[in-house]
């Protein structure tokens, strides 16, 4: 069966790189499903969760934005911020969305306002990506 060369990445490095069966992503105008002989593409995207299927496994990565590009059966995306869901710090996501509630609920200006929404929206889809992640993992004994 055909593949895809999948490859995410970041100004600070490269986040996944590898051959996969599918590609979904959170495009600016819905999710985005990619195929092997998939047609030439380039599109925004928005923060989300991108899912990984290879064989009969499916991953997540957190992208924050930025672009896909599809060319040959190569996926190139070009991300703001990405973190695979194992990386994704709860705790750490968890006190963005309370700041960003924090300064929704008394704005100061419209941009103050705008990018309180924008930091929420972020953080509840880390929240979101990581929360998924670590239901589909069996729990580990100690």
């Amino acid at each position: 069966m055909a593949k895809l060369n999948l490859e995410i990445v970041t100004a600070e490095r490269v986040v996944y790189s590898q051959e996969v069966d599918v590609v979904v992503a959170p495009g600016t105008e819905g999710e985005l499903g990619i195929l092997p002989q998939h047609a030439p593409l380039m599109t925004m995207l928005q923060p989300g969760e991108l899912r990984v299927r290879q064989g009969g496994e499916e991953q997540s990565v957190f992208v924050s934005g930025g672009f896909l590009e599809v060319l040959a059966d190569k996926v190139t995306v070009l991300a703001d911020t990405a973190e695979r869901a194992e990386e994704i710090d709860i705790a750490r996501a968890e006190e963005a969305r309370k700041r960003a509630q924090s300064r929704i609920a008394q704005p100061r200006e419209e941009a103050d306002y705008a990018r309180a929404q924008a930091a929420l929206l972020r953080s509840l889809m880390r929240l979101k990506v990581a929360e998924k992640s670590r239901r589909k993992r069996p729990p580990t004994h100690q």
